[in-house]
């Protein structure tokens, strides 16, 4: 039976996509932090978590190897806008934290899914940047473009991964939905909530923009490493996806990960991520 684990399956289009699979008689795990919204998915799978903590993702990485053992896929849809710098207790951005690190702990630390779907914004010539002088984003925080740096490191995880897993068996595919009247969760200055209002308004309906990801689980790339905007399948060798780059930012996160080593579960993955020498 396939088995597919949804980070941020409780809302928007995670939920949809759960919903896909549990008509097929799939099991769905979905992961996110509201009980109340688990149960608007009946017949999942809920953990609760709130995946903007490296332990808590790492948790999740534990319950699903051992529940679940290789699953089919894993999406990784689970995001939220601040338009006020957060710092989560263990010390990190919260964007960052949450839709770059967990996704990272999680594509490396699953005992190998046949495809990981990243739902971030991948294009051929990158959005944003990572600040690597200002990684945390302390000086001059903006919502926006911690959202762009996110985005940006999620290009780059997939480029890393890829390299690491050249032969697989785990494909990684990196999906921009483009505009999509999702539930945009997030905290929201004037200015960004009459932006996230407009795109709800015009964005294309849930059940269209999962539709590139239902087909990409279905049928997954032969390639180690594939993209996808709405207009189609780009390539992975323009400058969103140099290795350069993506070795740097993979070197600069397990640094950071191996300054943690007393987090509850990391010891017991360090193996499976390759976190290397302490």
């Amino acid at each position: 039976m396939t088995t597919l684990v949804i980070t941020g399956g409780t809302d928007g289009m995670g939920r949809a996509l759960a919903r896909v699979y549990l008509d097929r008689g799939a099991t769905v795990v979905i992961v996110g932090r509201d009980p109340e919204k688990a149960a608007k998915v009946p017949g999942a799978r809920f953990i609760r978590a709130d995946l903007s903590l490296v332990a808590e993702s790492l948790r999740v990485a534990e319950e699903v190897n051992g529940r679940h053992g290789p699953v089919h896929a894993l999406v990784l849809c689970a995001r939220y806008f601040r338009s006020t710098r957060f710092v989560t207790s263990e010390g990190f951005e919260g964007t960052f934290a949450l839709e770059y690190l967990s996704r990272f702990l999680l594509s490396h630390g699953l005992d190998r899914p046949r495809v990981i779907v990243n739902v971030s914004g991948p294009m051929p010539v990158p959005a944003g940047r990572v600040h690597w002088d200002d990684l945390m984003l302390e000086r001059g925080y903006d919502g926006v473009a911690a959202q762009r740096q996110a985005g940006r490191a999620n290009d780059l995880l997939g480029v890393a991964f890829a390299a690491r897993h050249p032969a697989g068996p785990t494909r990684y595919v990196l999906i921009n939905p483009g505009p999509v009247s999702t539930s945009f969760a997030g905290e929201y200055d004037a200015a960004t909530a009459a932006h996230v209002a407009a795109l709800k308004r015009y964005g294309a309906p849930v059940e269209a923009g999962i539709g590139p990801i239902v087909a990409r689980i279905d049928d997954p790339p032969a390639e180690p490493l594939s993209a996808f905007t709405p207009s189609g399948r780009i390539g992975v060798d323009g400058p969103s996806f140099d290795p350069g780059e993506a070795a740097r930012l993979d070197g600069l996160t397990r640094r950071l990960l191996r300054g943690m080593r007393g987090v509850p579960g990391l010891h017991r993955l360090a193996e499976t991520i390759d976190l290397g020498p302490g």
